[in-house]
């Protein structure tokens, strides 16, 4: 059984209170294509991420997402909007890179999610077949 995707508020300590937005639903965070240079930890209410007019996933209160630019340096892969309204923590290079040194939890916790998001994909992929 996978274990559950881990509450990223835990690090909220550690935020940055500049980078922290408020989203009226409806609006964009990124879209995609655009340059990726933060990654985004949910404080409250949903965001939904929409490549070719799908809705891929709904992301709640101390999930993350956009952590896949700050590990590549890759382009946005897809939009991810404000489904409700929201308030959101963006962490840059330079506080993703100090909580990796500082942290070792906070890495475990960022596999983890890449880990869990690519078994749902291998599993998608296997029921299409």
């Amino acid at each position: 059984m996978r274990r559950p995707d881990p509450d990223f508020t835990k690090y909220a300590d550690f935020f940055d209170k500049k980078n922290i937005k408020e989203y009226k639903a409806g609006e964009y965070v990124f879209q995609k294509g655009d340059k990726g240079d933060c990654m985004f930890v949910v404080l409250d209410g949903q965001v939904e991420v929409v490549a070719e007019d799908r809705v891929l996933s709904v992301i709640e209160k101390g999930y993350i997402f956009g952590e896949m630019a700050l590990i590549d340096s890759s382009p946005r892969s897809a939009d991810v909007r404000a489904l409700s309204d929201c308030t959101l923590a963006s962490i840059d290079e330079y506080a993703f890179r100090f909580l990796v040194k500082r942290m070792p939890n906070f890495t475990l916790d960022i596999l983890s999610v890449m880990a869990n998001r690519l078994r749902s994909v291998n599993a998608s992929l296997h029921l299409h077949h």
